[in-house]
């Protein structure tokens, strides 16, 4: 019994090696895949013919771009789309996003739901969720039926099972089981994450230069997060999120939204570069929300020379410097990347962040970090939380799935 028990052990784990490698890779030939798990091209042909047989993978067609090579190119396997498919739900200060996502991590189709201050006062968060779930469903039939989970990316502090946030920037999402209150509506598993988590993941899969550097992404807007994320075995591993953005700048200094004084966010959000450039004092109420219009104008404001505007720019630059000035104490990135819609200000902030950051001893004597931006805010987010969602159902469910019978098992 036991062989029989290390053979199924086996036959899972190297079924999840091939999947993670294509999760992160994208499409591979079988010689690749080899090459990037280790396992033997024998090994590698029993596993794609038993995976293809049960509908998880597909032969790509191939269109030669270079005439001049001989023989006919390598095939491809990469995910079939029909297996299975998983609602995203990426929950913000002033809207939440819900995307239908395919198993090969095509978007399927997406809906945007605004949330004005009272919108989770108004109906419980689970219940409004539902209701956006539904409308994506009304609309793709085929793939409703198939949905096999529900990822949440939410902003705030978890409580300690994941269910819910003891304390979100989002008006009245707070003290709501987000977990079960959708899970017992959809019978399907839900996982909430911490954006600053899904930024780091993100980042690297959109730059594949990053895949084995030591990064911190840092988002800006609406507030401001981040991720942090080590090289190490395999894409995503070892990631990890902290409240960057309530980490103290200034003692007793500016209001934040989360109702401390003197919290990154409290200079660098896109409410306190509006407050700021506005002379509105450091202590007046954050505004709810800025539209996106609005923090355009004033980029706009600081790239025509404007005193007050570039003064908040210069402001926000500093309060993120001195802050990844201290994290070097602690983690040493090599780069970091600035993503949202504070990416596209960058350049009104460079010169306070390097400033700031290049103040430390580690900058000093070791250089410093490498610094990029990625300008579309929602991308890095919505990658991350793709990543997660159907790594974790490679994993959990689809490594483990019987052979079909008559198909090499690997």
């Amino acid at each position: 019994m036991r062989a029989i028990g290390d053979s199924d052990s086996m036959r899972r784990q190297n079924r999840a090696l091939v999947l993670e490698a294509l999760r992160t890779l994208g499409p591979q030939s079988r010689t690749q895949i080899a090459g990037l798990t280790g396992l033997s091209h024998a090994s590698i042909t029993a596993i794609t013919q038993d995976m293809s047989a049960q509908e998880v993978l597909v032969e790509l067609e191939e269109t030669r771009a270079d005439f001049k090579t001989r023989g006919r190119p390598a095939t491809r396997v990469g995910f079939a789309r029909a297996l299975a498919s998983v609602v995203l739900v990426e929950i913000e200060v002033a809207r939440a996003r819900l995307s239908l996502v395919g198993y090969d991590a095509t978007l399927v189709d997406r809906i945007e739901m605004p949330l004005p201050p009272r919108a989770f006062q108004e109906t419980a968060p689970p219940a409004l969720l539902e209701q956006g779930i539904r409308r994506l469903f009304d609309r793709n039939q085929r793939e409703a039926a198939r949905m096999r989970r529900i990822a949440i990316s939410v902003q705030g502090i978890l409580d300690a099972a994941g269910h819910s946030l003891t304390w979100s920037p989002v008006p009245h999402l707070a003290g709501h089981d987000l977990v079960n209150g959708l899970g017992s509506r959809f019978d399907v598993p839900v996982e909430l994450t911490k954006r600053g988590r899904l930024l780091a993941e993100g980042a690297r899969w959109l730059d594949p230069s990053l895949k084995d550097a030591e990064v911190a992404t840092v988002f800006v807007g609406a507030t401001v997060a981040m991720g942090l994320s080590a090289s190490g075995p395999g894409f995503g591993r070892d990631a990890r999120a902290t409240e960057f953005g309530h980490m103290n700048h200034v003692p007793g200094g500016a209001l934040c939204r989360c109702g401390m004084q003197g919290c990154i966010e409290a200079y660098a959000a896109d409410y306190a570069i509006l407050r700021a450039a506005y002379s509105v004092p450091e202590k007046a109420t954050p505004a709810p929300a800025v539209p996106a219009a609005e923090f355009d104008a004033l980029i706009a404001r600081g790239q025509a020379g404007d005193r007050a505007a570039v003064h908040a720019f210069n402001q926000a630059g500093r309060a993120i410097g001195y802050g990844l000035n201290r994290l070097t104490a602690l983690f040493r990135p090599s780069h970091v990347v600035i993503v949202g819609p504070g990416a596209r200000a960058y350049p009104l902030m460079r010169l306070e962040l390097e400033a700031a950051l290049g103040n430390s001893l580690v900058a000093r004597h070791s250089g410093m970090p490498q610094i990029r931006t990625l300008k579309d805010e929602g991308e890095p987010i919505f990658h991350g939380l793709v990543l997660q969602t159907l790594g974790a159902l490679d994993r959990e469910e689809i490594a483990g799935m019987p052979g079909v019978r008559g198909a090499a098992a690997g």
